[in-house]
């Protein structure tokens, strides 16, 4: 492509030049003789008053060396009489016609009788160039010729030196639009490799990859190359969107199994004692494992995958998680309320992300504290945050560093690996924050998780509002 612009460049330019500078060159040329034609007959003008005062030969020898023409024995008076022609003195000779020659002749004696005669005036070829032929009439029947000799040097000068001006102008124009060329072609040829390394690298698994249509990477690229940049990156973010919305999901589906999950590992117990009920309970700890797997994998994204974040109601996931972990409450006889649900609360971060967090939350509820502990969920959504406190009737927090430590996958039987730590990190991916501390209702631990709305918006301040209209279930 770029050097398909170049010589396209180089015709159209080569083009418009010869269109211009031919003509240009010719109109020189043509300048030039008529200038040289001009100058003589200006010459020859110049003899007119002094013929039409006297015809001394004298006089007359003295005008002609006078003028520039006749300094340079270009120029010559053809004076008429009616004597016969004879040799006169002083180099001067008398016509054929009976008149007196003045000065170098070069033009032949019948285009001088011609011009005389006629009483016009006209150019000659004589050799070596061109004699302008000017009559001027000096009394009543007498007409005297004034010849200028013009050399075929005089009628080019100057248009040798035009013809290299211009080809020098021409060779510029033919070299600046190369440039030009091949500067566009440049840029062109770079988007256009852009575009397509960009296009194999997503082909091969790389998210992220982009095309830069912005700023100084974009400027200079034809618009038609950017419009299919911002294609690409759109198409490019709707794969990634794609596969974010599979991942969630195959999550959420997951997370389906787990109900009745749940409801065969409470059966399982309840089994007592025996070969069987030993196999049936293994057989339920290793159906959730596989199933912890499998959220664990589809909530993995890839290394090389962009964050997109997908925005989703807190409210809506929180009533149906707890609405979830209210099955096994109800059978360990756990009292719960959760309160501020009631209204929507957008946070940026994803339904399935949020849901394990939850999840993970309430799992150390029941794992870590007696059956028969009451647990709490409250909401509080402000104009920067959003906050979920979740608080329990349990023992408490004995070391908190500890207690966040456990997140990393050390939680025991049926842990998923997530634990708080996944917690801390999604609040701190929104700028919010995770943190633990002591129930002021229940007595137990409390755990507060705050999502930001706005990256600058300000942290939620202010008293703890708790919404304690609901009533305790058993």
């Amino acid at each position: 492509m770029r050097w398909a612009l170049i010589k396209a460049a180089v015709a159209g330019t080569t083009m418009v030049a010869l269109a211009f500078l031919i003509p240009l060159g010719l109109m020189v040329q043509q300048t030039a003789r008529d200038r040289s034609f001009t100058a003589a007959e200006r010459q020859a003008a110049a003899l007119g008053p002094a013929l039409a005062i006297t015809t001394d030969q004298d006089a007359i020898s003295r005008a002609v060396a006078s003028t520039d023409a006749g300094a340079q024995r270009r120029m010559a008076v053809h004076l008429p009489g009616p004597a016969p022609a004879v040799a006169v003195p002083g180099g001067t000779m008398v016509g054929p016609d009976g008149g007196a020659t003045i000065g170098e002749a070069h033009a032949a004696s019948a285009d001088v009788s011609t011009a005389g005669g006629q009483g016009r005036s006209f150019t000659v070829e004589v050799p070596g160039g061109f004699a302008l032929l000017q009559p001027v009439a000096v009394d009543t029947g007498r007409t005297a010729v004034v010849e200028v000799y013009v050399a075929d040097d005089d009628l080019t000068r100057g248009v040798a030196t035009a013809w290299l001006v211009l080809s020098a102008v021409a060779l510029a124009l033919v070299a600046i639009s190369v440039l030009v060329a091949d500067r566009m072609g440049a840029r062109i040829v770079a988007s256009a490799r852009r575009l397509a390394a960009a296009a194999r690298s997503l082909g091969a698994g790389n998210l992220t990859v982009r095309v830069p249509v912005d700023g100084r990477t974009g400027a200079g690229s034809p618009e038609e190359l950017r419009e299919a940049g911002h294609a690409f990156n759109t198409m490019a973010d709707r794969v990634v969107q794609l596969l974010a919305a599979e991942r969630e999901l195959a999550a959420d589906l997951s997370h389906r199994l787990r109900t009745p999950l749940t409801v065969l590992r409470l059966n399982a117990a309840s089994l007592g004692e025996g070969d069987a009920a030993d196999a049936t309970r293994h057989a339920v700890s290793q159906l959730e494992r596989e199933v912890d797997q499998i959220i664990r994998s589809a909530r993995r994204a890839p290394e090389d995958a962009p964050a997109v974040t997908v925005g989703c109601d807190a409210a809506e996931v929180i009533r149906e998680r707890v609405g979830f972990w209210s099955a096994l409450a109800e059978d360990e006889g756990r009292r719960w309320q959760l309160a501020g649900a009631d209204r929507p609360a957008q946070v940026p971060v994803q339904r399935g992300d949020l849901a394990a967090a939850v999840d993970a939350v309430l799992g150390n509820v029941f794992r870590h504290t007696a059956l028969g502990t009451a647990f709490s969920v409250d909401v509080l959504a402000t104009e920067s945050s959003v906050i979920v406190l979740v608080g329990d009737a349990g023992p408490g927090f004995t070391d908190p560093e500890s207690a966040l430590q456990r997140g990393q996958g050390h939680g025991g039987d049926g842990s998923t690996g997530l634990g708080l730590d996944i917690v801390r990190k999604l609040a701190e991916s929104t700028g919010g924050d995770l943190a633990l501390g002591r129930s002021a209702v229940l007595g137990g631990a409390e755990l507060r998780l705050r999502l930001q709305i706005r990256p600058d918006g300000a942290p939620a301040r202010g008293s703890r509002r708790r919404h304690r209209n609901a009533l305790f279930h058993r």
